[in-house]
């Protein structure tokens, strides 16, 4: 006879756990069947709840070998008695698999009903799997109710269901809920590392991790994933990337630099390639969602959000492309990817829809939905406010150049000419914007400048000149010359603020005048002097006179005098504070 050799047999199910130890990342839940096996605590029906892959049938057969098991080892069968053995062979009735997708009728339920009543022939328990319970219908569920609530001693009922939506809650009520979680990206690497060096794989560490993050949580889709790419020698990012019809993450990160740049041409040429290649467009434009995913994620939670990644990509890749696109930009991006996704499933031509998935994500300003105005009106925003933002830091920087207060110096006087005693006159009182000045302020007198030094013997000019007599002052002041005045404020006003320029060029604030060597200028007593005593300012204005004359010229100011206003004395307007007047 001819020999027939083993048949092969996939990874998911040569590896399938047998006792509740080998069971990975469930261990809240493999403990508290453990103890209650040990202890004889058993529910008469169990609800286990989870996605795909996540171990919900394995436990429930091993939980029917625990409560028949002849030799139970610390809550987890023995694998070697009668029981167990016949259990797993299939030999033993007493242990039920139904699947509820196929079986859903209130019939089926009927027939479980009838059966359910017998005692075991072989073991202790007759138990019933019913997998995807969700599935059945409500006539069935409704059948199901009576035996689920009072059932006889040898029975238990394990429904597994991966939507609890779906199931009743008359049924919820009766059963005792386990749920089941995905299973972390590391945890899941472990494990395939353990089994690829079992079964003598060559596997790398970031091909793990990418089976791990491809499989979402399942160690079944993880099996089947490593059971796909076995057929290589050597297993690595990119024979997975080879076996699963995926981009990878540098073509994937290729396409999202040229959709940043709206670069549709080579946004299409790539895609072109990459179809050319056998890339699947579905599985493109998802690698495609999962980087903008993470980058959303990045942007919302930049601290948290790092342990949800799931595209694969590290931080530096990651990094490359953050604060490129708006949170609007991304919404609306993904947006558009998921709608393509979804037409993808009815459409005849893939190829077409992925690309004009890519001109709608490159040419941005082209849609008119909601999320893409959103986005364009998001973008616009933030141009006008880092303009907004670089202006002002512009004007701050110059009005902090201009108008930094100068240092406390003490008026120096000429030696060769000692002040001589002034009248004693009234002063009028200080308008509202000179009494937030500080008295420091008032009392600096002007500095000269570094860059014109003067000889000791020259007498020093104040700041605020000696009052004299109108009479005199006029006698004196030399001719005025508008025409230098004003060259000397056009070639100033590009260097001084918006205010600044105002004040110059109003000859109420202020004006100037040529007196030989010396710039004299003369500014309205009050917030009009205090703007323009600046040495900073003072030596902008030198600069310019001396441009003008083509010689070295001083710019020295001092407060207008000499005005047609009348002078009162505090004493005066008290008493005209008390007049009366009479109609």
């Amino acid at each position: 006879m001819r020999q027939v050799k083993n048949m092969y047999q996939a990874l998911y199910r040569k590896w399938r756990p047998q006792t509740f130890d080998q069971v990975v990342g469930q261990k809240h839940i493999t403990d508290t069947l453990k103890n209650q096996v040990k202890t004889g605590r058993l529910s008469h029906a169990y609800l286990f709840i989870g996605t795909r892959g996540t171990g919900k049938a394995t436990c429930a057969r091993i939980l029917a070998r625990a409560v028949n098991c002849e030799h139970p080892v610390d809550g987890n069968p023995c694998c070697e008695c009668e029981a167990c053995r016949g259990i797993l062979d299939g030999s033993i009735m007493d242990v039920v698999e139904l699947d509820a997708a196929s079986n859903n009728g209130v019939d089926n339920v009927r027939a479980l009903r009838e059966e359910a009543v017998f005692s075991p022939s072989a073991v202790r328990k007759r138990v019933y799997i019913v997998d995807e319970v969700h599935m059945l219908s409500t006539a069935a569920f409704n059948a199901l109710l009576k035996i689920l609530e009072e059932p006889p001693e040898h029975l238990m009922f394990i429904l597994a269901t991966t939507e609890l939506g779906k199931v009743p809650a008359t049924i919820l009520s009766r059963c005792q809920r386990h749920s089941f979680k995905r299973i972390d990206v590391p945890e899941i690497a472990e494990y395939l590392e353990y089994i690829a060096g079992q079964e003598h794989f060559s596997l790398t560490h970031e091909a793990a991790e990418l089976i791990a993050r491809l499989a979402e949580g399942g160690v079944r889709d993880a099996l089947s994933l490593l059971d796909q790419c076995s057929a290589r020698e050597s297993i690595d990012v990119e024979a997975v990337y080879a076996a699963m019809g995926l981009a990878g993450k540098r073509r994937i990160a290729e396409l999202l630099e040229h959709i940043l740049r709206h670069d549709t041409s080579a946004a299409i040429t790539l895609f072109s390639e990459l179809w050319m290649d056998g890339k699947d467009p579905a599985a493109l434009l998802g690698e495609l969602s999962q980087l903008l995913r993470d980058l959303l994620l990045l942007r919302f939670a930049p601290r948290g959000g790092e342990n949800l990644l799931a595209s694969g990509f590290d931080r530096a890749t990651l990094d490359s492309f953050d604060g490129r696109m708006t949170k609007e930009e991304l919404l609306a991006a993904l947006d558009t990817l998921q709608s393509a996704q979804a037409a993808m499933r009815s459409v005849n031509n893939p190829r077409m829809n992925a690309e004009l998935c890519l001109v709608s994500l490159c040419e941005s300003t082209a849609g008119e939905s909601l999320s893409q105005l959103r986005a364009r009106l998001s973008r616009l925003e933030e141009q006008l406010e880092r303009g907004v933002s670089a202006a002002i830091a512009t004007a701050a920087t110059k009005m902090a150049e201009i108008e930094s207060p100068a240092p406390e110096q003490k008026t120096l006087e000429a030696p060769s000419a000692p002040p001589r005693p002034s009248p004693v006159q009234p002063q009028p009182p200080r308008p509202a914007e000179e009494a937030g000045r500080t008295g420091a302020e008032d009392r600096a007198p002007w500095e000269e400048p570094t860059s014109s030094p003067q000889p000791q013997s020259a007498p020093q000019e104040e700041l605020v000149p000696k009052p004299v007599e109108p009479e005199t002052a006029a006698d004196t002041a030399p001719e005025p010359t508008g025409d230098f005045w004003k060259a000397v404020c056009k070639r100033v006003s590009p260097k001084l603020s918006m205010e600044l320029r105002v004040y110059l060029n109003s000859e109420d604030m202020i004006s100037g005048r040529l007196d030989g060597e010396v710039l004299r200028l003369e500014a309205k007593p009050g917030f009009a002097y205090g703007r323009f005593n600046r040495p900073e300012l003072l030596e902008l204005i030198s600069q310019a006179a001396s441009a003008v004359r083509g010689k070295e010229t001083r710019a020295l100011l001092s407060e207008r005098k000499g005005t047609n206003e009348p002078k009162r004395s505090l004493d005066e307007l008290r008493v005209f504070k008390e007049v009366r007047f009479e109609e």
